[in-house]
């Protein structure tokens, strides 16, 4: 199976300043196609962690917003990835926009969100959600789906539709400071274009165009 790109190039020319303006820019365009039953979840990514032992794992997540100060994603604090974030900050992160021909490849350092911006966001989450982050022991193992469904039964009749959830003190958000950013753009003949953004030591930023 191959695919034969013939997408516009990306030229430095007409890249933002900084990573965080061109990923909002290609995030607006994958947001189009989204609309316009192209493209699944626009805003679902791909993020990879390893144990302490050096063995990955990833998963998919998805981005719950994004500034200069980097990319934001909710998850309960003992479930896998963030036992190992805990223990090992460093992050890999990608979009995979494949009907766009399109990838952005992060690199970085996630830390937790604080508890007023974790609770800010939980009050925006649909009641069902806020009542399944109490409900699920997020990466442990569970009986049954029997017991799963029964532990959430008991918590939407503690908690009915309309009244407020307390925030799970075992939740909240990891916010990813990016040091490497990579727009990729698929070409003809696999001759992609790949331009990386690197933070220097001063905190500018560096663009490499790199070989595909």
């Amino acid at each position: 199976m191959r695919a034969h790109y013939r997408a516009e190039g990306l030229a430095e020319r007409d890249l933002a300043p900084t990573p965080m303006e061109q990923f909002a820019r290609w995030f607006k365009e994958a947001a189009q196609v989204a609309e316009q039953g192209g493209l699944y979840e626009p805003n679902a990514m791909v993020v990879s962690t390893v144990d302490p032992e050096g063995r990955p794992s990833s998963r998919t997540v998805l981005l719950k917003q994004y500034d200069e100060r980097g990319f934001v994603f909710y998850t309960n604090y003992t479930s896998r990835k963030a036992r190992e974030l805990t223990a090992n900050p460093r992050v890999a992160v990608l979009f995979p926009w494949h009907p766009m021909a399109r990838q952005v490849m992060i690199t970085g350092v996630a830390a937790r969100t604080g508890r007023d911006e974790t609770a800010a966001y939980f009050r925006t989450r649909p009641h069902g959600s806020q009542l399944g982050a109490w409900a699920s022991e997020q990466s442990a193992p569970v009986a049954s789906r029997t017991a799963l469904d029964r532990a959430y039964d008991e918590l939407a009749t503690r908690y009915p539709e309309g009244e407020s959830v307390p925030v799970p003190p075992h939740w909240g958000g990891f916010r990813i400071a990016p040091e490497t950013v990579e727009f990729w753009q698929g070409r003809e003949n696999r001759l992609h274009d790949r331009l990386r953004y690197t933070r220097t030591p001063e905190g500018a930023w560096r663009v490499d165009r790199l070989y595909p």
